[in-house]
C-alpha cells in the first residue's frame, strides 16, 4: 500500500474542515444570487458561499498551485507551478444546489490534477466528494483505492468553546457491488435521443429508479448498491450538461477506482481531451457490464 500523498491529504482536510460551515450556512442561502456562472446558469447564494470558503481553504494548502471552480471564469493562482511539484484543484462547490429550495441532497465535488487545467482525467491523482445527506460523508479516491468517511464537528475544549472537524473512515475499501440494483438518469425524457431512450426502457425493467437531481447523491446510490448513473447527451444539448473538469472526471475516477466504468458514450471519460476548463460532456458511470451495454446501444 502506497503512503498517502501529504498534499492530497491536506486538500481533503481542507475540504472536510469547510463542510460543517457550508452545511450550517445553507438555511439562509436558499435563494438565487442574481448572478450566472461561466456556463450561463443561475447561481444560488449557497453556491457562492461554498465557493468562497473552499477557495480560501484550498489555496492556503502548501502544494496547491491553482484553484479552479465551476463558479469562476479562470483559475486562481495559489503559487507554485502546477505539474512541477504543485497540483491544480478543481471544485464543484455545491453540486445539486437547485435542491436547496426543496431541501434535498447536494454535495461538493473535488478533483486534484497533476497538470494545469484543462487536462484529461488521466492527470488526476485523487478525487472525492462530500455528500450533505442525513449524515455528512466524504468519499475519497486515490492510487490506494476508495474510502468513505464520516465528517463530524467536535468540541475540542470546554474553556474556549472551540470546535474541530474529525474524519472517521467507515469503509476503507469501497467497491462497487457486483449485482446492480439501482439506476438514475438525468435530463427530460422528451429530450433524450432515441437510442438512449431504448436503453433506458431496458434498464427500467431490470433496476430500481433512484434519482434525486444531485449527481453526488445519485452516484453515491450507485456506489452503495451497484447500478448505473447517466446524464446523457440531449437533443438540445448534444455535448451533455455536466462539466468535464469539475464533475465528470472526478466522478469517473472514483467509480473506476471502485471497480466500475465511466464513458461519454464512446470512450472512457478519463481519455476525453478538453478544449476549455468549462467543457461539458455526457456522463455514464456504474457497473462495467451496464456501461458497455450502453456504449453498444449508442453505436
Amino acid at each position: 500500500m502506497t503512503d498517502p500523498d501529504p498534499v492530497v491529504e491536506a486538500v481533503f482536510d481542507a475540504v472536510a474542515a469547510t463542510a460543517p460551515e457550508i452545511r450550517a450556512a445553507l438555511p439562509g442561502r436558499r435563494v438565487e444570487s442574481g448572478t450566472d456562472n461561466p456556463s450561463g446558469e443561475s447561481v444560488m447564494a449557497g453556491d457562492l458561499y461554498a465557493d468562497e470558503l473552499l477557495g480560501d481553504a484550498i489555496t492556503a494548502v502548501d502544494g496547491v498551485g491553482s484553484f479552479v471552480s465551476e463558479e469562476r471564469e479562470a483559475a486562481v493562482d495559489a503559487g507554485g507551478a502546477v505539474g512541477d511539484g504543485a497540483y491544480a484543484v478543481a471544485i464543484d462547490p455545491l453540486d445539486g444546489s437547485s435542491n436547496l429550495r426543496s431541501n434535498n441532497a447536494m454535495g461538493t465535488v473535488v478533483g486534484v490534477y497533476d497538470a494545469p487545467l484543462p487536462a484529461t482525467g488521466r492527470d488526476l491523482v485523487a478525487a472525492g466528494y462530500v455528500l450533505y445527506g442525513p449524515i455528512t460523508t466524504m468519499v475519497v479516491a486515490d492510487e490506494s483505492g476508495v474510502r468513505e468517511e464520516v465528517i463530524e464537528r467536535e468540541s475540542i475544549g470546554d474553556d474556549d468553546g472551540g470546535r474541530a472537524v474529525s474524519r472517521s473512515v467507515v469503509e476503507a475499501d469501497l467497491r462497487l457491488p457486483e449485482d446492480p440494483l439501482v439506476y438514475g438518469f438525468g435530463g427530460r425524457v422528451p429530450d433524450w435521443p432515441d437510442d438512449f431512450t431504448a436503453y433506458a426502457r431496458e434498464i427500467e425493467d431490470e433496476l430500481k429508479l433512484r434519482y434525486g437531481g444531485a449527481m453526488v447523491g445519485d452516484v453515491n446510490q450507485v456506489l452503495t448498491y451497484g447500478g448505473i448513473f447517466a446524464y446523457p447527451a440531449l437533443v438540445d444539448a448534444p455535448d451533455g450538461k455536466l462539466r468535464l473538469s469539475f464533475e465528470a472526471n472526478p466522478i469517473a475516477y472514483i467509480v473506476e477506482k471502485a471497480g466500475g466504468a465511466a464513458s461519454n458514450g464512446e470512450i472512457d471519460i478519463l481519455d476525453v481531451e478538453p478544449e476549455g476548463v468549462h467543457d461539458r460532456v455526457p456522463l455514464y458511470v456504474g457497473n462495467g457490464e451496464l456501461v458497455e451495454r450502453l456504449e453498444t446501444a449508442l453505436d
